[in-house]
């Protein structure tokens, strides 16, 4: 499954029966390997230049530099009607902060015109790290391109139950029967996940894993059984789980060692039928009976000595 050339990589993967293959290298490289208009689907979340290990530069120049060459292959290697997704956050150094999806947006614009904005997904999550200077971030995007007018959307493989299933129409022909769709409703492009943190059963060693259920709407939504998806930056291997998962095949670049092993593991888990993942299913609202939910007594102690300050 972990491959030293690009083109074994792909040759492995473009035959049939080829699960999954992941190159342990440059994913320029991978691209450079790959026939033109060969991929179904590209998901995939770039490093962000925020000084990470497996980061060149903590540079945003060097961000927007790099989406030249690559968004460019990305086009090329696309099957007309494929689609694109690149999930990305902000880059902030000394609290000033950069939305890298308008910079992936105008890079697209300029060297890869012919993918063509679908949707600006929000992917909300509940949990982060707290700020003390600005508001807490909890929320990233995911910028869907198609390559060109036609494309694949399957919304019945990713409809979510209705909020009242029982509303009918108030007017009209249909007027007096149930107005809502029996697989479900459109989830929108505002997604809330989890996203995943130390407690998280998808957890690893990478530090920046984003949760399988974030890829597999996308891979059932975007992309047909046997379709090859394409991840240029495997990381933890989360986008090739979804994908073996949805019975697509996978193509990966890594360039690290170290977690191009962790995602051969969860890939080699996956085809086993070991895979270890959170479903894609609505958030659960706080258990009030639960310790952590509770309220410590300094809270209350804290609270109460607030507002005796405040009607003083």
């Amino acid at each position: 499954m972990l491959y030293k050339t690009p083109h074994a990589a792909w040759n492995r993967v473009s035959q049939p029966g080829g699960h999954a293959a992941l190159f342990v290298g440059d994913c320029s490289k991978l691209l450079s390997a790959i026939p033109d208009s060969s991929i179904s689907l590209v998901i995939t979340s770039p490093p962000y230049c925020m000084g990470k290990e497996y980061e060149p530069s903590n540079r945003i120049e060097d961000f927007a530099e790099a989406h030249e060459l690559l968004l460019a292959e990305v086009a090329r290697v696309l099957k007309p009607g494929g689609s694109a997704c690149w999930q990305v956050g902000y880059h902030v150094q000394r609290n000033r902060v950069t939305p890298l999806d308008f910079l992936v947006y105008d890079v697209a614009q300029k060297f890869a015109p012919e993918l063509v904005l679908r949707n600006r997904i929000m992917w909300h999550f509940g949990h982060g790290q707290h700020c003390d200077r600005r508001f807490s971030g909890r929320h990233e995007t995911i910028l869907w391109f198609s390559k060109g007018s036609e494309y694949t959307f399957n919304l019945d493989a990713v409809r979510v139950p209705q909020k009242y299933p029982g509303k009918r129409a108030s007017r009209g022909p249909r007027q007096g029967e149930y107005s809502g769709n029996p697989l479900g409703k459109n989830p929108s492009d505002v997604w809330d996940i989890p996203n995943v943190k130390s407690n998280h059963v998808e957890k690893t060693d990478h530090p920046c894993q984003f949760p399988v259920a974030l890829a597999r709407r996308l891979v059932a939504a975007l992309s047909c059984a046997d379709d090859v998806v394409l991840d240029p930056f495997s990381g933890s291997g989360s986008a090739g789980v979804a994908a073996l998962l949805e019975g697509r095949r996978f193509l990966g670049a890594e360039l690290l060692p170290d977690y191009a092993a962790i995602a051969r593991a969860r890939l080699s888990d996956t085809v086993a039928g070991r895979a270890r993942f959170r479903p894609d299913v609505e958030v659960e609202p706080p258990r009030q009976n639960s310790a952590v939910a509770r309220r410590p007594e300094h809270f209350w102690q804290n609270q109460s000595v607030e507002i005796a300050k405040q009607g003083a």
